[in-house]
């Protein structure tokens, strides 16, 4: 800090304030012709851990005519240390630009039952691909496999179905229509249970033989005794997964070490193309193997429902 005064001028010298020897001179004066310009007094000084207290300081300043305030006071923060108070604060913070909402989720009725008690009544589905339904042409082509399997060409034989990524549940509510006699729906979207699933089981009138499961398949897998339970294992699975997002050997082991199948059980896989399936599921052998287009359809079931090779 410079200070302005008419006085002869005092040479500037570093003070050390923290200096206790009474020996050094603090300034230093020598005279000047009166006609040069006015002189200035400059005071600096330096802070060191075992020197004056604040309070000789203070004493010590005001006796030289200046301002402890100014001299004593900290220097204020930089800029970087001030950024991050104004952010702990929630002041600095950057704004990001709100989301933009999604646009919401719609049905439109492009499946329906073919056979069985609702047969032609129309189901609900997603608009888009969120979920892939089973095209019907595949889904009869089945259900014709099964009846004539099972030894029921006309329907199914009463039993207990399991329907895994079953989303709009066409697939497990076909197998209602045509005789089943309870069916298990595994859908880990809450939208889809309660805007599709749920609306077309009660169009249907199959709700009170309809058992809603909203957890994702593996974990449904991993909790497979608690869910059988005393009825044992299910008559009938059908699995429909997305392609994309399983991996068909390690969901079949899953499924073929699991207590859902049993020696009379019948197995329905639709699988993409350039997909390996193995030519049997725990104690259950390959039936068939079909394709349509770039959909592939399986079934597995029990010894004795194989078809007899041509020789």
């Amino acid at each position: 800090m410079a200070v302005v005064s008419s006085s002869p001028i005092l040479l500037p010298l570093r003070m050390n304030l923290g200096s206790s020897s009474p020996n050094i001179p603090l300034f230093s004066i020598s005279s000047r012709p009166s006609n040069r310009p006015r002189p200035i007094i400059v005071f600096s000084y330096t802070e060191a851990g075992d020197g004056l207290a604040s309070e000789e300081k203070k004493l010590l300043l005001e006796r030289y005519g200046l301002d402890p305030d100014e001299f004593l006071s900290e220097p204020p923060p930089p800029k970087t240390r001030r950024r991050k108070e104004l952010q702990k604060r929630g002041r600095g913070k950057s704004v990001q630009p709100p989301e933009e909402p999604k646009p919401p989720r719609a049905t439109h009725k492009l499946l329906q039952v073919l056979g069985g008690k609702a047969r032609r009544k129309k189901l609900l589905s997603p608009k888009g691909m969120d979920v892939r339904p089973m095209m019907e042409v595949v889904k009869g082509a089945a259900f014709d496999i099964l009846q004539a399997a099972s030894g029921c060409p006309a329907a199914l034989r009463p039993g207990r179905w399991l329907d895994l990524y079953s989303g709009t549940g066409s697939v497990g509510i076909e197998a209602i229509s045509r005789g089943c006699s309870q069916v298990h729906f595994v859908e880990m979207d809450p939208w889809v249970v309660s805007d599709v699933l749920r609306p077309n089981l009660e169009w249907t009138g199959f709700l009170d033989v309809s058992i809603i499961h909203t957890v994702r398949v593996e974990n449904f897998l991993e909790r497979a005794e608690q869910f059988v339970g005393k009825d044992g294992s299910f008559d009938y699975i059908s699995i429909t997964p997305p392609y994309t997002e399983v991996d068909y050997g390690v969901l079949m082991g899953q499924i073929s070490k699991s207590p859902l199948i049993g020696d009379d059980t019948f197995i329905v896989v639709e699988y993409p193309s350039r997909t390996d399936m193995l030519d049997a599921c725990g104690c259950l052998v390959k039936i068939t193997d079909r394709r349509f287009g770039r959909t592939h359809l399986v079934i597995y079931g029990p010894t004795w429902a194989q078809k007899k090779r041509k020789p």
